[in-house]
C-alpha cells in the first residue's frame, strides 16, 4: 500500500513539474510575429543578423520566390557585361507556352532585357523568366544548373531548383532562411529595387497588345519603405513573400512561407517590419567603395594601390541599449599578382564589436591595376638606388 501511495505522489510531482516547464517555455517565447505561416525569418540586410525566426531551415516549395535567384543570375550577367538592358531577346515557343502567371509573350516576339526584367519583378512572368534563362544559359535546364551552382556557392543547405519560375515540380524546394540569403545577395545590386519597387507599368505601351503590369507585392504601395522583392503562390506552397524595406540607413528582409491567405501573408510581413524598425537601428561604420588603405607595389601601375570596401559595414544596435564599441583590423594578402581586376580581393577588413566578429569585407580596387612598363620599372629602380646612395 505504501508503495502505491509513494508512486502516486511521485507521479503527481512529475506532472506538476512538466506543467511548470510548459508554462515556463510559453513565457520564454516573447515574439509571435508570424503565427499564420509555416516558416518565417527577419534579418538585417548588411549584417545578416537574424531578428526573428520560425522553422527557418525547413524545406518548402518556394513558388515564384524562385525568381529571386533568377533575378540574381540576371543581375550578375548584366554586371559582367554578357547582357545589356537594351538588348532585344527573341521569345522561343517554349518560353511563350509557360503557364501560371505570365505577360503573354508571343513566339518570336522581341522584347528588351529591361522590359523582361520588369515582367519578372512586377508581374512575376513565368514566360519572361524562361526567355531570359534561355538567353543567359542557352536553355532553361542549363540555367537551372547555374541556379543550383549559385546556391552551393552561397552555402545554402536546404535549396534545390528544378525550374527558373517556381512552377510546381518534384524536388523543387527552399527554406525561409535560404530565401533571405538569396535576397540579401540580390540586394547587393542596388538597381534591382528600381524594378521591384514599381507598382504599375506597361509593356508594349501604345501598341494594340499593350500589357498592364501591376505589382503582385501590394506592400510596395501600402507599407512605407517597402521596395521589393518577390511574392509566390501555388496550392502546395500557399502564399509566400520575401519583402524588403529601408528606413533611414537600415534595410531589412522579411520572409514568410505557407500562409493561407494574402491578408495573413501581408500582415505577418508588416508585423516583422514593424518590429525591426521599432526596436533596432544601425550605425554606419564604412560605406561601400570607401578607401580604407593603400599599399605600394613597385611593379604596378600605378605604384600606389588604393583599397576600397566591396560592401558597406554597419553595426546593428537595439534601441535603448548602449552602443557597442568596435575595432577595425586589416589583413593584407601576402602577395599581389598583376594585373588586378576590379573585384579581385587584395585583403580583408574585419570589424569586431565586443570581440565578436560583426563583418569581414573583401578589399578590392576601383580601377584595374596593370603591370608597369619596362621604362617605368627602370625609372623606379634607378630612383630607389639613388635614395640609398
Amino acid at each position: 500500500m505504501k508503495k502505491h501511495i509513494l508512486a502516486s505522489i511521485l507521479i503527481t510531482f512529475l506532472m506538476a513539474m512538466i506543467s511548470l516547464t510548459v508554462v515556463s517555455a510559453e513565457v520564454e517565447d516573447p515574439l509571435n510575429l508570424a503565427p499564420d505561416s509555416t516558416s518565417a525569418i527577419l534579418i538585417e540586410q548588411n549584417t545578416g543578423q537574424i531578428l526573428f525566426n520560425k522553422n527557418e531551415h525547413e524545406k518548402f516549395p518556394p513558388a515564384s520566390m524562385t525568381k529571386i535567384m533568377t533575378l540574381l543570375l540576371i543581375m550578375e550577367s548584366l554586371d559582367a557585361g554578357t547582357l545589356t538592358l537594351e538588348e532585344k531577346i527573341r521569345v522561343s515557343e517554349r518560353a511563350s507556352s509557360m503557364g501560371g502567371s505570365q505577360v503573354f509573350l508571343e513566339t518570336n516576339e522581341e522584347m528588351t532585357v529591361e522590359d523582361l526584367i520588369k515582367a519578372i519583378a512586377i508581374a512575376s512572368g513565368n514566360d519572361a523568366s524562361v526567355a531570359l534563362a534561355e538567353r543567359i544559359a542557352g536553355s532553361e535546364e542549363a540555367f537551372v544548373q547555374q541556379m543550383n551552382k549559385k546556391a552551393k556557392q552561397l552555402n545554402l543547405q536546404n535549396t534545390h531548383f528544378v525550374n527558373s519560375s517556381g512552377l510546381p515540380a518534384d524536388n523543387h524546394y527552399s527554406s525561409a532562411y535560404d530565401m533571405a540569403k538569396i535576397s540579401q545577395e540580390l540586394l547587393a545590386y542596388e538597381s534591382i529595387t528600381d524594378y521591384t519597387s514599381i507598382y504599375e507599368d506597361y509593356l508594349r505601351k501604345g501598341e494594340k497588345n499593350e500589357f498592364w503590369l501591376v505589382n503582385t507585392n501590394k506592400l510596395v504601395r501600402f507599407y512605407p519603405g517597402v521596395d521589393g522583392l518577390k511574392t509566390g503562390y501555388t496550392s502546395e506552397a500557399k502564399y509566400c513573400l520575401a519583402a524588403t524595406a529601408k528606413r533611414d540607413d537600415m534595410r531589412v528582409i522579411a520572409v514568410v512561407m505557407g500562409s493561407d491567405t494574402v491578408k495573413q501573408r501581408n500582415a505577418q510581413i508588416s508585423n516583422m517590419l514593424d518590429y525591426a524598425f521599432n526596436h533596432y537601428t544601425v550605425e554606419n561604420i564604412v560605406q561601400k567603395d570607401e578607401e580604407v588603405a593603400t599599399i605600394e607595389h613597385l611593379k604596378a601601375a600605378p605604384k600606389e594601390i588604393s583599397l576600397v570596401t566591396s560592401q558597406p559595414i554597419t553595426i546593428l544596435h537595439k534601441k535603448g541599449n548602449e552602443k557597442r564599441k568596435y575595432t577595425q583590423t586589416i589583413e593584407y594578402n601576402k602577395s599581389v599578382n598583376l594585373p588586378v581586376k576590379v573585384g579581385d580581393s587584395l585583403g580583408t577588413l574585419t570589424v569586431k564589436a565586443d570581440e565578436e566578429i560583426i563583418s569581414q569585407v573583401p578589399l578590392t580596387v576601383k580601377e584595374p591595376i596593370q603591370q608597369a612598363s619596362y621604362m617605368k620599372l627602370l625609372q623606379r629602380t634607378m630612383h630607389k638606388m639613388m635614395k640609398f646612395n
